[in-house]
């Protein structure tokens, strides 16, 4: 008799891909940030990423934030526009082409940043406790060159 979960990964390899796909949907819902935070997880990767753009001495538009968080860039209007509302970003036009519409931080969202990122290490710190310095290590590790692999299969 076959079991209802054995008939769900049929196949060769059909287990493997079935926790595969349950990882990924598991990492799709984790956060470092808690619900008492003022910014969304996305909100908190689109500051991180102009703060890594200034770092390396270049200006950010929406289209390029949209391409680095992977989302459309509809999608990056909508929370470029909310995050201008709420006064944590502004748009600033190139001296030379008016068209061209850099996203940059206000005082406002460092300080914001600094506060997600100081929560997000206290987390980090209560997870190696919980989980081990050494296994967290090790994971990561892995996880990297699972990614790393991945990445090659798919020719990216």
């Amino acid at each position: 008799m076959t079991s209802a979960k054995e008939k769900k990964f049929d196949g060769k390899n059909g287990e493997y891909l079935g926790r595969i796909f349950a990882m990924l949907k598991k990492m799709e819902k984790a956060t470092l940030i808690t619900k008492s935070m003022p910014l969304s997880g996305t909100e908190l990767r689109l500051i991180s990423e102009i703060i890594y753009s200034n770092y390396e001495g270049k200006r950010v538009i929406s289209t390029q934030l949209a391409k680095k968080l992977d989302v459309t860039r509809s999608a990056i209007s909508q929370l470029v526009k909310k995050l201008e509302t709420d006064g944590i970003v502004k748009r600033v036009a190139d001296e030379n082409d008016k068209k061209i519409a850099y996203i940059e931080l206000t005082e406002e969202s460092l300080a914001l940043y600094e506060q997600a990122k100081e929560n997000g290490e206290k987390f980090v710190a209560k997870l190696m406790d919980a989980f081990g310095r050494e296994k967290l290590d090790e994971l990561l590790n892995l996880s990297e060159e699972f990614w790393s692999i991945v990445a090659k299969l798919n020719n990216i």
